[in-house]
């Protein structure tokens, strides 16, 4: 007798909020990157081995329940900074926001990730800070919270596929932790590097035709300004882990995979980094990624997005240049 199974209402499909065109598109190219390549060498069983979900493994009841139990909670809830709003449009829902999300170290085909974390034990963390500085450290994520204290920021949060949430973040500006670590003046960009847990994360496993683990980077410039900010939390709990517990960046001006998540190692370099996706498809993924309505991503527009408020709440509205920070980082992209 087969199973027939009911999607909670919470639930979104991908291609409710993203376009169909952009959605198929997307996940052909990325077909053809991996599975095409991977499919001629390997035996049908062994492709069917990488492509299976841990559904043997016991999962959350529901999206809001994957916040790891020994997340640190020192200094929640954080005070909300009022500087960083965003007045025109309403928060998105809490459980909207925790249902759909882009993690590739879950599963790169969906966004219903959560199910597929309960493997995934971040805590303890340790953070490696080193390269071209004066102060090179290893420190646990609880004693960085307690070093650099915590706020809440109201972003605006927009993804290459064209979709978009307004979310409060929490967490400290990265300005505090460079500052503190002393970069020398050779330093130009910063790279950052994520956990890489194929036991506990099966899209790394399921996704073997990826440069694992995931890697990103700044100029000096853009990591020091004021927007740049380390999250450690999300509606005033520690972050879940589909989120990127224990510790993720958020770039708001920039297109959301800008901001690797569950990042271990940050290292200061004299030379522009290499970046995941760019490295993938540089005609297609810049190293800047910033959002810009008048420049298409080569396989569908950029001129608006479809804003997430609710599950059953989802609008079309214009795209705003730089996510609607130019006063904060305009001055960063004018030669």
């Amino acid at each position: 007798m087969a199973n027939i199974i009911l999607p909670p209402e919470w639930q979104i499909k991908e291609r409710d909020v993203t376009d169909l065109s952009a959605y198929k598109e997307r996940r052909a190219f990325i077909k053809r990157l991996g599975m095409g390549t991977i499919g001629l060498v390997m035996g049908p069983s062994i492709l069917n081995a990488c492509n299976s979900r841990a559904s043997d493994s016991p999962t959350a009841k529901g999206p809001l329940d994957t916040i790891p139990a020994n997340a640190p909670r020192d200094g929640l809830p954080a005070s909300r900074n009022g500087e960083f709003m965003v007045p025109e449009r309403a928060m998105t829902d809490r459980t909207a926001a925790a249902s759909y999300n882009n993690f590739y170290e879950f599963d790169g085909s969906s966004k219903e990730i959560w199910h597929l974390t309960a493997k995934y034990d971040p805590f303890p963390w340790t953070i490696e800070v080193g390269g071209m500085v004066e102060k090179s450290f290893q420190v646990d994520v609880i004693e960085l919270i307690r070093l650099f204290g915590l706020e809440e920021r109201v972003y605006r949060f927009r993804c290459v596929e064209a979709w978009s949430m307004t979310l409060p973040w929490v967490g400290f500006p990265l300005k505090k932790l460079i500052d503190h670590c002393k970069p020398l003046s050779s330093a130009t960009h910063v790279a950052f590097e994520c956990v890489n847990r194929p036991k506990e994360m099966p899209g790394i496993k399921g996704q073997p035709w990826y440069d694992w683990p995931y890697y990103e980077g700044l100029r000096m410039d853009e990591a020091v300004n004021d927007l740049a900010f380390v999250a450690t939390g999300i509606y005033g709990e520690p972050l879940p882990k589909q989120h990127g517990s224990p510790l993720r960046l958020v770039l708001p001006w920039k297109y959301g995979y800008k901001g690797p998540k569950a990042v271990r190692k940050i290292t200061f370099v004299d030379k522009q980094p290499k970046t995941f996706w760019n490295d993938l498809q540089p005609g297609e993924y810049s190293f800047l990624s910033n959002v810009n309505p008048s420049i298409p991503h080569p396989r569908w527009s950029q001129a608006t997005e479809r804003f997430i408020q609710t599950v059953n709440d989802v609008k079309r509205v214009p795209t705003q240049y730089l996510n609607g920070y130019e006063a904060w980082v305009g001055t960063l992209y004018r030669s």
